[in-house]
């Protein structure tokens, strides 16, 4: 599985749109300049964060984007379903046809295994991703035995 470029590009905004955390708010030209993404790209992403509730837009002269939420409250599972929608790694999750439904006994297995990717995803939150690097093992050869 791999994140869309927009959904990657949502999780870089958003972390540098943290680092404005209690510094007034930051607009989305400033973000796109800080972050290196395109202006239009920093746009759509911010319409789609803010429909979401995870930023929030203040018009007016001390106006801007600021976080809708405190960074230790939004998750990076947040993120990549206010852009992509439901995680979901197949689509006979969310009840589309499927050519081998009637004989597929994986289709009980998957809401599982779906469970346990956006909760990995929503065990990561903001305030970590703006912190310092913590490696933790993940794999059978990390785990001495």
């Amino acid at each position: 599985m791999r994140l869309s470029n927009l959904a990657d590009y949502a999780v870089i905004t958003m972390c540098q749109a943290a680092l404005h955390c209690g510094n007034g708010r930051v607009s989305a030209a400033e973000l796109a300049t800080e972050t290196g993404l395109p202006v239009p790209t920093v746009q759509k992403l911010v319409s789609k964060l803010t429909a979401a509730g995870l930023l929030r837009s203040v018009r007016g002269a001390h106006g801007g984007l600021q976080l809708g939420r405190p960074a230790a409250a939004i998750t990076v599972a947040d993120i990549v379903e206010a852009i992509e929608g439901r995680i979901a790694l197949t689509a006979c999750v969310d009840h589309t046809a499927c050519d081998y439904e009637a004989g597929c006994n994986m289709k009980p297995h998957w809401p599982i295994i779906n469970n346990a990717l956006r909760g990995a995803l929503a065990g990561i939150t903001l305030a970590q991703l703006r912190g310092p690097v913590v490696h933790t093992a993940t794999t059978p050869e990390e785990h001495p035995a």
